[in-house]
């Protein structure tokens, strides 16, 4: 096992700088998602830890020691790729085992080793098969295969699911998480999917224009995000946002709409603020603001309506099936206490007790 400590790193190509100072520690044993839009730099920074990036300053360190200056091979690591990047003219159980026969592992030892990876990736029926026969699905369990037969200190996921249909993602997902469950090596996972962040991470580090905009659990991000971008990035469907102005405790929008507020810092008396509520926030309520349909999207469980409220377009997402009709008015309230706000010049979340 093996703790990573990234300390104020940075990537420039000449005059252009990709990461701005990068610093995140990760604990020996826990699973950490890099999410962020592409271009954030996240596959950079994986690609750093991996040696496969020289790093322009700053320190990378596994398992407390400093591997700045090491060839990929000396740092005990294992990389999953989103293109499998399989030998096709070797078997599945020749491509698992390739890494240890490089190492010059005693053949039982490769053996027994890709006989453990198969059974817990449910390979065993397929040892003998090339990767032109494999699905996609199955040719993404090799890769990990392939990695966890090398017992790493860090395991490096970049991407991997994206060449997968939605389903298969769904199910891949949950098989990476029991895998780390059971092995419980470190995992760095690179995604730009909030959905597979959310639901495979300890912790989430949410990137942006290569610096680092929050860390925290997947709950941590969703009921307190730190600002604006992670506010509308964790979520699907993202958080509603709505400009405006704060004054006499309640929030003011653009076109009149008041809603009142169950916190109203006093130090930001008349200043421009932007409110935040999730789609699943709202309550319908005879008595609340009235919002006009724009479309009703019934799936089963839950509809998803678009509105337009307070000058802009919202979507709700109810428990309860809406009968109403594009064009025709929906009240609702917010749920107080799920309100955000946050500053309308910095972005910034503003605090409850500020």
């Amino acid at each position: 096992m093996g703790s990573v400590s990234i300390r104020d790193v940075r990537k420039s190509y000449g005059a252009v700088e990709i990461l701005h100072g990068v610093s995140i520690d990760i604990a020996d044993g826990e699973f950490v998602v890099l999410v962020g839009p592409s271009g954030c730099g996240k596959s950079t920074l994986l690609r750093m830890l991996a040696g496969l990036e020289e790093i322009s300053g700053g320190e990378v360190a596994i398992d407390g020691r400093v591997v700045n200056a090491l060839h990929p091979k000396e740092r005990d690591i294992a990389m999953v790729f989103q293109s499998y990047a399989l030998y096709p003219h070797m078997t599945v159980a020749q491509n698992m085992g390739f890494s240890l026969k490089l190492g010059r592992a005693p053949k039982d030892e490769i053996q027994r080793r890709v006989s453990v990876a198969a059974d817990m990736l449910s390979l065993k029926p397929y040892l003998d098969r090339y990767p032109r026969q494999l699905s996609g699905g199955q040719r993404q369990r090799v890769a990990m295969g392939r990695a966890m037969v090398r017992d790493p200190k860090v395991f490096l996921f970049d991407e991997p699911l994206s060449n997968l249909d939605a389903k298969l993602r769904v199910q891949m997902r949950s098989e990476i998480k029991q895998n780390h469950q059971r092995l419980k090596t470190t995992t760095v996972y690179v995604t730009h999917d909030q959905i597979e962040a959310m639901t495979m991470a300890d912790r989430i580090v949410v990137m942006h224009d290569g610096i680092v905009e929050q860390i925290g659990t997947p709950l941590e991000l969703y009921d307190f995000p730190n600002n604006l971008f992670v506010a509308a990035f964790i979520g699907s469907p993202s958080m509603n946002l709505l400009g405006g102005k704060l004054s006499g405790g309640a929030f003011h929008a653009a076109d009149g709409t008041t809603i009142p507020l169950p916190f109203a810092p006093s130090n930001i008396e008349g200043e421009l603020v932007t409110l935040g509520i999730r789609p699943e926030h709202f309550v319908i309520d005879p008595n609340g603001i009235g919002a006009e349909i724009i479309t009703v999207e019934p799936t089963g469980s839950e509809t998803q309506v678009a509105m337009r409220l307070g000058g802009h377009d919202v979507v709700g997402v109810f428990r309860e099936r809406v009968t109403a009709q594009p064009g025709e008015m929906l009240h609702v309230t917010l749920d107080p206490q799920r309100i955000h706000l946050f500053d309308g010049k910095t972005g910034l979340r503003i605090s409850r007790t500020q």
